[in-house]
Order: C-alpha cells, then sequence, then structure tokens
C-alpha cells in the first residue's frame, strides 16, 4: 500500500486507532486522529500524537471536512452510520479498519475467531497452542492488541490469531484468514447492527476471502453458524457436543475425539482440563480444530488443553472466603454469556448482574434461574428492564443495588456457605466503568479485601 503523502482519518483514539495512527504515520502518510474526546479528555495522549506530527479534530465529529481526505480508517467502536462516515462511502473515499490496516502490512497467516461468545477463550486458547508449536507471530485484535501494533517484520511461517467482533468485520476488505471459525451466534449488539440479520452478516465476513485452499470451522449444534457452511468457500469443520462426526471435532459427556486430516482418535477427557462448563468444551473443540487445520500434533494440542487455565474476567475463580466461592465473569456481557456462566456453577448463585443495555432481551437469561440462582443484586442503566423481566418470570429473590459496591455486598451477606457469588452481568460495562475489565478488577480487589 502507497502511503507517501496520502491524507488519512483514523476516526476513535482507543489503543487500536492510536496504533494505527502511528503505523500511518512511519509511512510517510498526512494523518488526522478524530475522537469525540476533548484535548483535555486525551490528556498526555493527545500531545503525543501532536509531537509526532499528527493532526487533530477532538470533541466532535468531522461532519464538513470528510472530503479532505484520501481514506478514513475506523475504529471498532466508532458506528458507520454517522453522517461523515456516511458521506465518506458517498464521495468514493476508502474506509477501512485497523484490522484491514494490518493485514495489508503483514505477510503471516492467520487464524481468525469471532462469534457471540467464548472469542477471547479460544482466541487464547489457540494463540497458546500456537506459541507452543514455535508457531505465533501474536494473539491480536479484540483481545487488546492491536494488529497495527505488531504485523510489520513478521515471518510467513508464523501465524497470528485474531478475535475479532462484528465491529472490526464490518470494515474488512482483503483480510483473508487460512482458518476462521464462527463460534455461536445470540443476539449482541443490536443498538448498533439494528437487525440479528445484520449481526450475523457481518459475522459472516470472517470468511468472505477465503478459497477452497481455507479452512472454516463451525459450530454444529448452533443453527445460525451451521448454516453458513453454504455460503463458504473454505474447507467446513464442524465440532459438536452431542453427535459424533464423521469429519470433525467432538465430544460425549466424557471425553472429546476427532476425526479429521487423516486422525481418528479421542483428543483428551474433559476432566483433564481446568476451564469449567459445556460452552468451554466448544471453545476447545474449536481450538483443537484451528491447531490441526494449521498443521499442529496432537501431542502439542493435548500438553496445552491440559495446562491452560481460563482467561481473566471469563468464570474466573477469585477466591473461597468463608465457605463462600467467588467467580468474576465481567465478560459475561450478553445473556447468552452469562446463560453460560450460570449453567457453569455447581453451588446455589448469588448474581451481581445489570450495567448498560445493549438492546438484548433478559426472558431466556432468567428462565436458567430456576434451581440455581438463589438471589440477584441488580445495577446499571438496564435495571428496572431486568427486575420487570424477573417480575414477570415469578423470581422475588432479587434487590435494586445503587452502586457496584452496594451489589458486591448484598450478595455477600446473602451467600451461605457452600454458595456462590458470580459476577456475570449480562450487560456491557459502559454506564458505570470504562471497560468489563475495569469491572472486574474492581469485583477481585472486593473479593481479595474480604476476611
Amino acid at each position: 500500500m502507497e502511503l507517501t503523502n496520502k491524507k488519512v482519518l483514523v476516526c476513535g483514539m482507543a489503543k487500536s486507532g492510536v496504533a494505527a495512527a502511528m503505523l500511518l504515520k512511519k509511512h510517510g502518510a498526512q494523518v488526522t486522529a478524530q475522537d469525540a474526546k476533548s484535548e483535555e479528555e486525551l490528556g498526555e495522549l493527545a500531545a503525543k500524537l501532536r509531537e509526532n506530527g499528527i493532526g487533530l479534530i477532538l470533541g466532535r465529529n468531522p461532519e464538513n471536512e470528510t472530503e479532505n481526505f484520501d481514506m478514513l480508517v475506523m475504529s471498532p467502536g466508532v458506528p458507520l452510520d454517522l453522517p461523515f462516515v456516511r458521506k465518506a462511502y458517498e464521495k468514493g473515499i476508502e474506509v477501512i479498519g485497523e484490522t484491514e490496516l494490518g493485514y495489508l502490512f503483514t505477510k503471516s497467516p492467520f487464524i481468525g475467531i469471532t462469534g457471540t461468545n467464548g472469542k477471547t477463550t479460544t482466541t487464547t486458547l489457540v494463540g497458546e497452542i500456537m506459541k507452543n508449536a514455535g508457531r505465533l507471530a501474536g494473539t491480536v485484535g479484540n483481545i487488546g492488541t492491536p494488529l497495527t501494533e505488531c504485523a510489520e517484520g513478521t515471518s510467513p511461517e508464523d501465524w497470528f490469531v485474531a478475535e475479532l467482533s462484528s465491529f472490526q468485520l464490518e470494515t474488512i476488505k482483503t483480510f483473508r484468514p487460512r482458518i476462521s471459525a464462527v463460534l455461536n451466534i445470540t443476539p449482541d449488539h443490536l443498538n448498533r447492527h439494528k437487525t440479528l440479520k445484520n449481526y450475523i452478516l457481518a459475522k459472516e465476513r470472517v470468511f468472505e476471502n477465503q478459497t477452497a485452499e481455507d479452512f472454516t470451522v463451525l459450530n454444529y449444534n448452533d443453527p445460525a453458524t451451521a448454516d453458513m457452511a453454504k455460503r463458504t468457500k473454505g474447507k467446513v469443520v464442524f465440532f459438536s457436543q452431542d453427535k459424533p462426526l464423521e469429519e470433525g471435532v467432538y465430544s460425549d459427556s466424557k471425553s472429546m475425539y476427532i476425526r479429521l486430516m487423516g486422525l481418528d482418535e479421542k483428543v483428551i477427557d474433559i476432566d483433564e482440563m481446568n476451564i469449567i462448563g459445556g460452552h468451554n468444551v466448544e471453545n476447545a473443540m474449536a481450538a483443537i480444530a484451528c491447531g490441526v487445520c494449521a498443521g499442529v500434533s496432537l501431542d502439542i494440542i493435548r500438553k496445552t488443553l491440559r495446562e491452560f487455565k481460563a482467561v481473566e474476567h471469563r468464570i474466573e475463580f477469585v477466591r473461597e472466603v468463608n465457605g463462600v466461592k467467588y467467580y468474576n465473569d465481567s465478560k459475561g456481557t450478553n445473556p447468552d454469556a452469562s446463560i453460560k456462566a450460570v449453567m457453569a456453577m455447581k453451588s446455589p448463585i448469588c448474581l451481581i448482574a445489570g450495567g448498560y443495555d445493549k438492546g438484548s432481551d433478559f426472558a431466556e437469561w432468567v428462565a436458567t434461574f430456576d434451581g440455581r440462582v438463589k438471589y440477584v443484586a441488580v445495577i446499571g442503566a438496564v435495571k428496572e428492564k431486568i427486575c420487570s423481566t424477573l417480575d414477570k418470570a415469578g423470581f422475588k429473590s432479587y434487590e435494586r443495588a445503587d452502586d457496584f459496591n452496594q451489589a458486591m455486598e448484598l450478595c455477600t451477606s446473602n451467600a451461605d456457605p457452600g454458595d456462590c457469588v458470580l459476577l456475570s452481568p449480562a450487560c456491557a460495562s459502559w454506564d458505570m466503568f470504562k471497560s468489563y475489565e475495569q469491572r472486574g478488577e474492581i469485583f477481585k480487589d472486593y473479593v481479595n479485601s474480604l476476611e
């Protein structure tokens, strides 16, 4: 890509936007950074960008400047239906995302992993498999490390493992993973995508540039992902939790098996793994499929599965205090993710729930509480919507908490020895916290302060 003197507007100055701006500037582009935050709110970052010769449009959207640029590079958090972005499309100005930009600068093959839930666990697990095989260029994307930060100087022999959100996939053009995986689909981010169909279409873009030389790993048990087999050009590899497959990765109640690439054998017993819950069996099967398709031996995959611990903020055991176990599932940011956490617990649950509403329906989530959840502390902007759903279901053992600290205290006081306290909000964190990570860290600090 020729960038010398090309006028590029980078929208959104979170980690991926900053990394994209720096890479573009390094290659001779005339870069302007834009963010809805003011210079005062960005603080030292604004000064750093200016010191690197990057122009600034801060505290507003560039409604009247779009035509001054040759290209827009979008951060995932910036909606594509904003007027200035629509104007760029109408004027034929190139609009790409940070993932596409980074892809243009790397020589490494990709494993691209998406889906509504399980992306971080599966991406981290596949990253560990590739690392143990000595073939990891980096674990990047929605997991936290921008691709543009580490794309250059990579080798064709080493692989990037990328966690890809629907927001990142909206702005790809040529991005082609050699192995793609779609783990599952449940309604999420409908406040941005508007309809479930649009959300699915965004997820499907992970395999839109694949060819018959590539692999597409799909969940056989999820109707939306299984249906994608009709639309990918890649070789489909299914994983299934309840059906032995003629080809693919599958499990029964005790073990996981593989019939793929000349292999036909048991991979591992489920109780040999440290990660719990049926959803993590699915995540592990997807990771096995990705590893085998990338040419990694089953011995390395088995070793990795036995050693792998739960990722931070995803059904993460914190500690046991006075006979009560505390679990941090702050990454449970939608009802389906929280359902998986609730189902994974083996003892009565005191649940912290609520936050920012992404347009979710909570009825199916609340329906799983019977016989599992004994008490709920409800917080956040979506508080009344959740309470209304609880009332309709006849679930009376809940209280509205004024803030997060009160919710933690309420759950602790309502938990008896043998119970667990679970932070699994089923909502995003943005109404009260900077991120789900911050929410989880505050929870863990609270638990670790208990006597």
